[in-house]
């Protein structure tokens, strides 16, 4: 018979095949091909399935995260406003049409630009605010604080940020956060942050039409299913049809011819009778009634044996269970097996496991 035979080792991504497959092609049964073939179409849709459930839900994240930045943007632009709109109904010009900056520092009445300037040094070198805003004057309704900010680059130093917040809560910076070595362009500092809001309104503004660009994209993505879905559920139908069809194909265990065995085993089988030495009135070892062995067929035309020359054999076999007779005697135990002829098979008595189980002997 020829036998077909597979290495699994020897199997490459290369040749588009599976274990299944090559299993299904060397047994020779179709069902089993097909079976191969949509076991592989259901692993490919569901490995697809399963990336699009993962884009999705990375999509779906990137959703989130870009709806709440939109809500912000909107509520930034929206507190610049108010706080651009505040500056624009208090801010004085001169008769050039230049913005006035009345600067007001705590502790300082001058408005002199060297001892205003002076004094910002002064905070720019001894302030400590351990990470906290601390309020240091106003301009135009509009609270000026400096922050002492632990930096690391290199080392590790401290530095002072100044700000100018509105009533919006918007803190605003110039030259990040950096009070300059120069007088006037250290007292014009806090004016010229306030003077960034509609650049910073015009930075979120188009920061906020990108994100909406990109909104729609997103929530189309997320607002979409699995196309696949119905094929591959009809592959799962199908493939566990053809899988029954297999099962119902092989051939199940016929119980008859296993209860006709067993009938002939037990009919071929007996009791062990129970033998005693009537000379000496010891028994001989025997199987207990419980355990059957099959018995010993005797063939045709066998003879009587007298009696006395059964006895003898009984005791010589009684002899060599009781350790007198030694199993190497050959001789003697050759005039036993003659003695009772087919009744007497001389063979090993296999090692038990347990010591208190009794030895056999088939007679």
């Amino acid at each position: 018979m020829g036998a077909r035979t597979i290495d699994e080792g020897s199997i490459d991504e290369k040749s588009g095949m599976n274990f299944s497959e090559y299993v299904a092609i060397l047994s020779g049964n179709t069902d089993l091909l097909e079976k191969a073939r949509l076991e592989k179409k259901v692993a490919a849709l569901e490995s697809e399935r399963k990336s699009f459930g993962k884009n999705k839900a990375n999509t779906e994240i990137k959703l989130r995260n870009a709806t709440n930045q939109i809500n912000g943007n909107n509520e930034l632009i929206a507190r610049m406003t108010g706080d651009w709109a505040a500056f624009n109904s208090r801010v004085k010009h001169d008769k050039d049409g230049n913005i006035i900056n009345p600067l007001q520092l705590d502790g300082v009445k001058s408005a002199d630009i060297k001892v205003l300037a002076a004094k910002l040094a002064n905070i720019n070198e001894t302030a400590n605010t351990h990470d906290n805003y601390y309020k240091i004057g106003s301009l135009y309704d509009f609270t000026l604080s400096v922050k002492t900010e632990t930096s690391q680059n290199d080392a590790l130093f401290k530095v002072n940020k100044f700000y100018a917040e509105g009533d919006g809560g918007v803190k605003y910076t110039y030259n990040n956060g950096n009070i300059a070595n120069d007088p006037k362009l250290a007292v014009n500092y806090f004016l010229n942050a306030i003077e960034k809001i509609p650049v910073l309104i015009e930075k979120y503004q188009k920061d906020t039409e990108r994100l909406s660009k990109d909104l729609a994209v997103l929530q189309e993505v997320v607002g979409t299913s699995w196309r696949k879905e119905d094929e591959l559920k009809d592959l799962k139908t199908e493939l566990a049809a053809i899988d029954r069809k297999i099962q119902l194909s092989l051939k199940p265990i016929d119980q008859s011819d296993d209860d006709t065995t067993k009938n002939e085993v037990q009919e071929d089988r007996k009791t062990v009778p129970h033998y005693t030495n009537t000379r000496n009135g010891a028994e001989l070892p025997h199987v207990p009634h419980s355990v059957n062995i099959p018995a010993v067929h005797t063939v045709p035309n066998v003879h009587t044996v007298p009696q006395n020359d059964t006895t003898k054999a009984i005791d010589m076999i009684q002899g060599m269970f009781s350790g007198k007779i030694s199993p190497s005697d050959f001789d003697r135990l050759q005039q036993s097996k003659e003695a009772l002829g087919d009744r007497l098979i001389i063979a090993s008595v296999p090692k038990y496991q347990t010591e208190n189980q009794p030895k056999k002997i088939k007679i």
